[in-house]
């Protein structure tokens, strides 16, 4: 197929120096017909990204290059592109009829997002059959749910793509397996087989393992071998691995103790199957009986007794540790962000702290207003930023705080790393301090744990540490402290 040719050409060159480990993953990519790179977050993958572009663009017999990212980070790449490149690129979204000036456009980049890849799948068909077309998909464990209608879709069209480029500093976003398919829409299943189920099985981090030392042994020599399996087309470095002079980033874990109200409302429901819900005035019983549901609400009962009972006067043990740590925080003329993954916690912080200025983002904000609020905290006299993992994790750059309190917690190891890495990362001038906030005796405890096991069986499979290290790190008790947790007081 011949290349297409543009009346006026856009210079093809960068704007900015690369750092050497950013040099080293483009060299490492451009010229395979397919590559993984998974650096750690915060170094900067969207200047790498748009390096193999303008090379490809450039150099070989690449028309247009597409960018594939999370509709909240489209704007994003748009201000990037101007910032590192002179290229000028179109936007496909979900308007439909603007798509089709897009795909019958010459143009040498497109910025899009998942869902429109899905939406517009057949004239994406026509459209790669007409052009030379490489892909780089940014935050590509979105695509790890191989059963998914949408990785279904990228799938379908991986073949017609004459390079192929995924990015994400958590190829294991939750799972070991979460891998498998980002790497299979590379290479059809040729590294990490094209049986999914089995490759599930042998790499799922089960409560069984805490209880069969044949069972750990057979998982960690399986996933001790994944990044060997796929090293010939992917490339990974941390900060430590980059030697990026970052600062110091310190984790500490704050315990406290329920509230006298709060335990006696804990223990009644770990003792029972319902629960009263009151809100706004309205009273419902919710059945607790499964075991998912009664995590949820044991976990938000431990965060905010209020969520599940507007009426009452009491606070969380939580709360207090809070508003203390805060107050030390802002003393120190520092800013800080706090991470709840409840909406509802975001509304009710943003008036505990209004002495502070804060500002929230939460998925129940338009883009204008999650902006407008990322505004104030790195430009204005905002303090505190109170924000959701969900909305917040990728994309946004918040290094003019140096502190990231989590309030709560959830079970996915991908918003936690995500989350606590906007503020450490390039331009970050001050040590970071991350705080996880706890109760003793709580569901807490088996979340920490939780997230501890699923971090390291991380690092083992995307080549972090080895795996004498792993043997010497890696607890399965979490399996005893959910039982423990969940069975009924006598």
């Amino acid at each position: 197929m011949k290349k297409i040719v543009l009346d006026n050409e856009p210079k093809y060159e960068s704007k900015m120096k690369s750092f050497i480990y950013q040099s080293q993953a483009v060299d490492f990519a451009k010229d395979l017909d397919y590559a993984a790179i998974f650096h750690e977050q915060g170094l900067g993958k969207t200047k790498i990204a748009l390096d193999i572009a303008l090379y490809w663009i450039s150099e070989k017999e690449i028309d247009t290059v597409l960018i594939v990212t999370k509709k909240g980070l489209v704007k994003n790449w748009q201000e990037e592109t101007k910032m590192h490149s002179f290229l000028h690129p179109k936007v496909l979204n979900n308007n439909r009829g603007s798509n089709f000036y897009v795909f019958n456009s010459a143009t040498r980049l497109i910025i899009t997002n998942f869902e429109t890849v899905s939406l517009e799948k057949n004239r994406f068909k026509l459209f790669l059959k007409s052009r030379n077309v490489g892909i780089i998909i940014d935050e590509s464990a979105k695509l790890k749910n191989p059963e998914s209608k949408l990785t279904q879709d990228f799938f379908e069209l991986s073949p017609l793509f004459i390079r192929k480029v995924i990015m994400t500093g958590t190829p294991v976003a939750n799972r070991p397996y979460d891998i498998w398919a980002q790497i299979y829409f590379l290479d059809c299943g040729k590294s990490l087989s094209d049986d999914y189920k089995e490759f599930k099985s042998k790499s799922d981090l089960t409560n069984k393992l805490a209880s069969s030392p044949e069972k750990r042994i057979e998982f960690e020599e399986f996933i001790s071998n994944i990044f060997e399996r796929i090293n010939d087309f992917s490339i990974r470095e941390t900060k430590r691995s980059a030697n990026l002079s970052l600062p110091e980033k310190i984790y500490h874990d704050v315990w406290t103790m329920f509230s006298p109200e709060q335990k006696k409302m804990y223990d009644k429901l770990r003792r029972g199957l319902y629960i009263e819900l009151i809100q706004n005035n309205k009273r419902e019983i919710d059945d607790v009986s499964s075991v998912l549901k009664r995590i949820l609400r044991l976990e938000q009962i431990t965060s905010n007794p209020k969520m599940l009972d507007d009426t009452i006067n009491f606070k969380s043990g939580k709360e207090l540790e809070l508003k203390s740590l805060v107050k030390e925080i802002v003393g120190r003329d520092e800013k800080v962000i706090i991470w709840t993954n409840y909406i509802y916690n975001v509304n009710y912080f943003k008036k505990v702290f209004e002495n502070y200025n804060a500002v929230i983002i939460s998925g129940s904000m338009s883009v204008e207003q999650r902006n407008d609020s990322v505004k104030k905290f790195k430009e204005g006299d905002s303090k505190v930023l109170i924000a959701t993992p969900q909305s917040a994790k990728e994309g946004l750059t918040l290094t003019v705080a140096n502190n990231a309190i989590f309030y709560d917690r959830g079970f996915s190891l991908d918003d936690y790393l995500q989350a606590q890495d906007r503020i450490h990362r390039i331009s970050q001038t001050k040590e970071c301090n991350i705080y996880n906030i706890m109760i003793r005796g709580s569901i807490d405890e088996w979340i920490h744990k939780l997230l501890k096991a699923k971090e390291k069986a991380a690092s083992l499979v995307q080549n972090d540490i080895s795996k004498e290290e792993y043997e010497v790190e890696a607890d399965y008790s979490y399996d005893k402290l959910i039982k423990k947790i969940l069975e009924e007081e006598e």
